[in-house]
């Protein structure tokens, strides 16, 4: 009988204190609610700076009603990448990534605040294993290595999206490149003079500027005669490269005068210098110069500068049959290009540098100007 008796005592305090615990979980919702009397609310800040037991309690509930509040948000946010996931024809794309795998970067650019969304409900959704398998409980221990977890995540995640970025970037030709040149611009929103042999054929065409980033391009003209191409740089990241430092001669440079070229034959930029050693090109033809600067795989396209810094032409080829032989078309003919460009091709008016900032200046300084404006032209198929 007396064991009995003690068994009911001892029920009865467990049930008080479960009464207690219950009563004071109800005040703690109304405390962090705003339901309180504002005599109430004193009392209960008062309870609380006398007992570090309720206080610590408070700190979880609002802690762990937030955490709950951010798992439903996450929740409507997986619900949105589910139909964005619906939407996107996933066996086409790998398909199509294997052929241009520059299209990564594209599918960066236009989804990586989706794909980061994406890596944030992972997140959650590994909270939310957590909570419905009770891993997730009010002890200070568990909580502290539950956000611990979240934030070694949170740097995963973060680690994975600046690789993607630097990565789209660095490694976008990779695999597809078939042939490069040398391109330079003709007005400050992105019009690209090179030659046509450097584009033909071309699926997709990119240009890179000295600093290393790269836009993709459209062919906007050409004169296959001629050997002139005219691009577009259509990137949005493009930004205006300011006034044009040179201009475009207008009459025929003269035998022997001093000329120059500054191109991409490789990833970093070469300066030659030389003279023209003919008015004509091969069998009379006055479409091109002569010249005697070395001309490499990759010059194709580069400008032909006299020392007053003037476009004189462009760095065309190297005729392998005769030694010695370079050509680069004349600047006549990249004008009369530029000018036979369809008005609907153009959104604007083509307006070329009447102000030659670059005559006066040495050569060094002329050639470090010419940097921001001279582009490497990579070809893909």
């Amino acid at each position: 009988m007396f064991a009995k008796a003690e068994e009911v005592v001892f029920s009865a305090e467990i049930g008080e204190a479960k009464m207690n615990e219950y009563k004071l979980q109800e005040e703690i919702e109304r405390y962090l609610n705003g339901e309180m009397s504002p005599e109430e609310l004193k009392q209960f800040e008062l309870l609380r700076k006398e007992n570090t037991a309720i206080d610590a309690k408070v700190t979880e509930h609002r802690d762990f009603t937030k955490l709950l509040k951010q798992y439903s948000d996450r929740l409507a946010l997986e619900n949105r990448l589910n139909a964005i996931h619906d939407e996107i024809d996933v066996h086409t794309l790998a398909d199509e990534l294997m052929v241009h795998p520059s299209w990564v970067v594209q599918l960066w650019r236009n989804h990586h605040s989706k794909i980061s969304v994406a890596a944030s409900v992972a997140i959650f959704g590994i909270l939310s294993v957590m909570f419905l398998t009770g891993k997730m409980t009010s002890q200070d221990s568990q909580y502290i290595e539950l956000r611990k977890e979240v934030g070694n995540l949170k740097n995963k995640t973060e680690k994975i999206n600046q690789k993607l970025t630097q990565n789209g970037r660095a490694e976008r030709f990779a695999n597809t490149e078939r042939f490069r040149g040398t391109g330079f611009a003709i007005t400050s929103n992105g019009l690209i003079a090179t030659n046509y042999h450097v584009i033909n054929g071309a699926d997709s065409v990119y240009v890179q500027n000295a600093a290393g980033k790269s836009f993709k391009a459209k062919v906007l003209y050409t004169e296959p005669e001629n050997d002139i191409a005219i691009l577009k740089i259509v990137d949005t990241s493009f930004r205006n490269l300011g006034a044009i430092p040179y201009t475009f001669k207008k009459v025929e440079s003269d035998l022997a005068e001093s000329v120059y070229t500054y191109g991409y034959p490789q990833d970093s930029p070469h300066f030659e210098e030389g003279k023209v050693t003919s008015a004509v090109g091969i069998d009379g033809d006055s479409l091109d110069y002569q010249i005697s600067i070395p001309i490499n795989p990759g010059n194709s396209g580069s400008p032909l500068m006299d020392s007053r810094g003037n476009v004189v032409g462009i760095v065309q080829a190297k005729e392998t049959k005769l030694e010695g032989v370079h050509l680069a078309v004349k600047a006549s003919y990249l004008l009369d290009a530029i000018h036979n460009i369809p008005s609907d091709s153009l959104t604007k008016k083509i307006n070329l540098n009447t102000k030659n900032t670059l005559a006066g200046l040495t050569r060094v300084q002329q050639v470090k100007k010419l940097n921001n404006y001279v582009f490497i032209v990579k070809v893909y198929q």
